[in-house]
Parts: C-alpha cells; structure tokens; sequence
C-alpha cells in the first residue's frame, strides 16, 4: 500500500466511525415531537435539532483528530479550508423530511476530498441497517442489512434498454420549481420502465451502486448531497455526470449502469431536466 492509499484508508475509517455515531444519535435520539430549529428554502423544508445535533457531533469527532483539515457541512458547519488538502464534506441527515415522519429512507453522508479529488465516501442508513462506503480505486462495498456482517462488493446493475429502466428521481421543495420538475417526469415516465422518488439522493446513488435501480437524476444537488454517493456509484461500475460533458453538479446529477447512462443523460438535456 502506498503511503497515498494508506492515507485514504485512514481517512475512511474516520469517516465510517463518524457516521455510524452520528446514525446511531438519530435513529436512537429521534423525539417523538420534533423540534424544528430553523427552515431552509419552504416550510416544508425543514431543519431539525437533530440534524444540527447529527452535524455537531461529525465535526467535533473530525475536529479533535484532524484540527487542520477543511470541512463543509449541510448545516453550517464550515470552517476555513485547512492547511492540509483535506475537505470533509457532511450531510448529517439527508432525507430530513422522511426522518420527521418516520420513513426508513434517510442517511448520514460523509465524503472526503484530498486536493479538491474526492477519495472516500460513506452513506450510513441506519433504519436499513445498511453501510455503504468507497474509497477510490478500491471498489464500492456495503455491510449490514440483508448482506449481513460481510464486505459485500457493490456492482451496479447489468445494462438494460432505456425503456426496461427503473429510474429514481428526486423533487425540490420550492412548489414552482417541483412543478417543472414534475413536468419533466410527466415525459420521461413513458420512455423508462417506471420512476421511483425515494427522498434521499445519498441513498439514491447507493441504490444505483447496489443494482437496485438502473438510474437516478435530480437538479438542485448541493456538494453535500452527492459528496459519498456519487463517488459509491462510480466505484461500482456506474457512470455519473451532469449534462453532456459536464460533471454532476446542482445543474443536474444523473447516475446510471453503463450504457443507460448516456441516452438517459441525453434524454433529460432534451427535456430541460436541467432548469426550473
């Protein structure tokens, strides 16, 4: 192992001992009568005391054992970029809307970039009892769940026709916006086998890792949101981008196997997926 390799193992294992403590204060602390500490873009938007609690424990655990590096949270936890190259990129509850009704599709997020590369991910979904983590190079896994304690390596799903393609999607919370965004699924469900909205894209891109879905896109990602996940995807054989010849991005993030990945890409430029 090189000493960059051992680098990011050590980095993942911060990672993955972060998240599962954060996962654990969630699925374990979750009041009955959620408390809303702030809004985000709606009132149906909202930010939870247990998000920011979730957040406040990543940080403080990252923070006493790497002080200099740079980190960026969902919930305003930033800090300077550091001195060494590495970013810590949290979303402490992705899929907070389901979290405050009580459905199992939410995640802790943690990715980790070294010089603006992104190098380890880690989704932890607790109320699936499922672990997903990456590190680049070295392939995608996931433990726990129906895999059991085993690293069971993730391979997305073999290629299939467009139109045999179970596709995941996600909606903004702003009404206008969700409306075109609306429209867009209006045309795109003919054309697929059928879509599916989960409510968490971390978990969304861990799926088309996994071979659950043969696709995923959404407009409106944050670098928190796509951080692990996109990097999980990738390392289990699927591609990922945002329009043509782009990166994915909160322009637009698709995710696909290879081979669904380009007319899917293609498709949604033409059917504006990429703008409100």
């Amino acid at each position: 192992m090189t000493e960059t390799e051992h680098a990011s193992d050590v980095l993942l294992d911060l990672a993955l001992e972060a998240a599962r403590l954060a996962g654990r204060l969630l699925r374990d602390g979750r009041p009955a009568g959620l408390g809303v500490a702030a809004t985000k873009s709606s009132p149906v938007d909202v930010v939870t005391e247990m998000d920011i609690a979730a957040e406040k424990l990543i940080t403080e655990f990252l923070v006493e054992r790497r002080p200099l590096d740079g980190y960026l949270g969902e919930e305003g936890g930033t800090t300077a970029e550091g001195s060494t190259g590495v970013r810590w990129v949290i979303d402490p509850l992705d899929g907070t809307v389901n979290y405050l009704y009580g459905l199992p599709s939410w995640a802790v997020s943690i990715g980790v970039e070294v010089d603006g590369e992104r190098v380890a991910g880690v989704v932890e979904a607790p109320m699936r009892g499922e672990t997903y983590f990456a590190r680049r190079g070295h392939g995608a896994f996931v433990t726990g769940g129906p895999y059991g304690d085993e690293h069971v390596r993730l391979r997305c799903r073999p290629t299939a026709p467009l139109a045999e393609s179970l596709v995941a999607t996600g909606f903004n919370y702003v009404a206008e916006v969700r409306a075109h965004q609306a429209e867009v699924a209006h045309d795109l469900i003919p054309q697929v086998r059928d879509i599916r909205r989960g409510g968490s894209a971390a978990i969304d891109l861990c799926d088309v890792a996994a071979g659950r879905l043969d696709g995923y896109f959404e407009r409106g990602l944050h670098p928190w949101d796509l951080a692990a996940g996109d990097l999980i995807a990738r390392e289990a054989g699927a591609l990922t981008g945002g329009r043509p010849g782009r990166p994915a991005d909160g322009e637009l993030t698709v995710a696909a196997s290879p081979g669904v990945f380009e007319p899917l890409q293609a498709l949604l430029d033409g059917l504006g997926a990429w703008h409100d």
